[in-house]
């Protein structure tokens, strides 16, 4: 049977590593603020474990249990905290507090006041468990088409941590497997102290690989972004597109495509130089934007050419869009002065149609070609794409005819 100082040193280097690998991910990554509570968690867990060794120096005093105890508790509150941060959700040092103040004054209170072993287990096992519960949801929760493998991992070891708490308290409370003493443990207590490290080990490296899934995931977002602008490159169009088309294609519920290119931009460029010509790039995406609805997808497929996706959307609403972003256009032009350089784009609308099926290519032409009906008529403007109705099986004939006499002609 092991000792309890030397489980006690078995918390406190196993804390202290991971406070060390927390501390280093976070000076590598400094953005990264899920680290920093982690970071915080560890060394605090660290500390309450060195407190509670003290235990073994004063036997005939649980000071060092209460003030061990506490800051395990603030250690857990931290991690929670981290996950919160994580998912980007708001974290809340007044409920830490007030957790871990309240846990600090009950124990006191059942240590000085009125001796109590079983209200002390309760506490501390109420008060451990409840921050590790409030994570589990975002740990197991979807998260908006993202894929997070180690918050699974993270979420799996949180339930396993909190049936052996409940486990725990229902030893002490009942003595089986030989009561609990912080003191002197059993086999069983043993056994349950060196569970618990390995599964801190574990938990930890689910938050590893949850930090590893989240830079994996912005290195994704970062090939799928155009650099100068902010917004989908030519790439996430073409799989947007790719998933409207299949979508379209099961429901037969159409969509919208708008091809835009910015007017006389190669003149911009070779009159104010390409500085201005990016700033002008940039000024219409924010422009642009403005005038999209929720679910709409703006990208830059390349040079002065964007390209807008509307989701469930007829030709008639790509013409509005379409007016919509022209219109501001036109009142950002109305209101420059001196060396203001304004911005007018020729706009193409498309819709998709059974025909073009699941290629997205074919409705990028059909929108091209609007958008050459729309610099022929004067450019500043916009077009629709309508193709021709398919012939009248009496006019299909008689083009047959035609086309058969010219033939022997």
């Amino acid at each position: 049977m092991l000792s309890v100082p030397t489980l006690w040193t078995v918390f406190v280097i196993n804390f202290l590593a991971l406070g060390l690998i927390w501390a280093y991910v976070v000076r590598c990554y400094p953005s990264f603020e899920a680290a920093r509570f982690w970071t915080g968690s560890a060394f605090a867990a660290a500390a309450g474990a060195a407190m509670a060794t003290m235990r073994v120096v004063f036997p005939d005093s649980l000071v060092p249990l209460l003030f061990g105890g506490t800051a395990l508790l603030l250690a857990i509150c931290l991690a929670a905290m981290g996950v919160r941060k994580f998912f980007d959700r708001p974290v809340s040092w007044r409920a830490t507090l007030l957790t871990t103040g309240l846990s600090f004054a009950s124990l006191s209170f059942f240590i000085f006041v009125y001796d109590s072993v079983t209200a002390r287990l309760t506490i501390f096992t109420v008060a451990q468990a409840l921050p590790m519960a409030t994570s589990l949801k975002l740990l197991l929760g979807p998260h908006e088409g993202r894929v997070y493998p180690g918050a699974r991992l993270a979420g799996i070891v949180t339930i396993v941590i909190l049936g052996i708490f409940a486990s725990r308290l229902v030893g002490a409370l009942t003595e089986v497997g030989g009561g609990y003493s912080y003191l002197q443990f059993g086999p069983v207590q043993s056994v349950v102290i060196l569970v618990l490290v390995f599964l801190s080990m574990s938990l930890n490296f689910g938050f590893l690989l949850m930090a590893m899934d989240r830079l994996r995931n912005e290195v994704a977002d970062l090939a799928l972004l155009d650099d100068l602008t902010g917004v989908g490159n030519r790439r996430y169009l073409l799989q947007r597109l790719e998933e409207e088309c299949a979508r379209s294609e099961r429901s037969g519920k159409p969509f919208a495509l708008l091809v835009i290119d910015l007017d006389s931009f190669k003149a911009i460029n070779d009159t104010h130089g390409h500085a201005a010509g990016d700033a002008c790039l940039q000024h219409f995406t924010l422009m642009a934007q403005t005038r999209l609805r929720p679910g709409d997808m703006l990208a830059r497929t390349g040079g002065d050419e964007f390209c807008i996706v509307l989701p469930s959307s007829t030709l008639r609403e790509g013409a509005m869009i379409a007016r919509r972003v022209l219109e501001v256009c036109r009142a950002d032009a109305e209101q420059c002065v001196g060396n203001d350089i304004p911005v007018a784009v020729s706009i193409g609308v498309a819709q998709w149609g059974p025909e073009m099926g699941a290629y997205p290519d074919r409705l990028i032409a059909a929108a091209d070609h609007a958008l050459y009906d729309a610099k022929k008529a004067g450019r500043n403007g916009f077009a629709l794409y309508e193709p021709a109705p398919p012939l009248a099986p009496e006019s299909a004939a008689l083009e047959l005819s035609d086309i058969a006499l010219r033939q022997r002609a």
